[in-house]
């Protein structure tokens, strides 16, 4: 299950949780990206990283859990500030959109 700071509904399964990480990576993934702190408990990790991304700079949390097999059974990004929200909401419905 993929939880989105700009999609209201939970996405569930495997191609719709692909399409909407690999439309991140192209919206995150620069030269700027990085984490700068990381915390793992059990089967639960949450990473903060910082990215800027068009003269904004966005501060954002990656919080993901597995099962017992290592399987990625729950990723919730979370997004601040609302600057950047806005620009994120913009740029993944460009990249959803956006013929592969």
């Amino acid at each position: 299950m993929f939880l989105s700071p700009i999609v209201h509904s939970p996405q569930r399964g495997k191609q719709v949780t692909a399409q909407y990480l690999s439309a991140a990576f192209r919206v995150f993934f620069n030269e700027t990206f990085h984490y700068v702190r990381e915390l793992v408990h059990g089967h639960d990790a949450v990473l903060e990283f910082l990215v800027e991304i068009d003269g904004i700079s966005v501060n954002g949390v990656d919080m993901i859990k597995w099962n017992e097999e290592g399987r990625i059974v729950e990723f919730k990004v979370m997004l601040r500030p609302l600057k950047a929200i806005q620009l994120i909401h913009q740029k993944m419905g460009e990249m959803l959109k956006a013929p592969r």
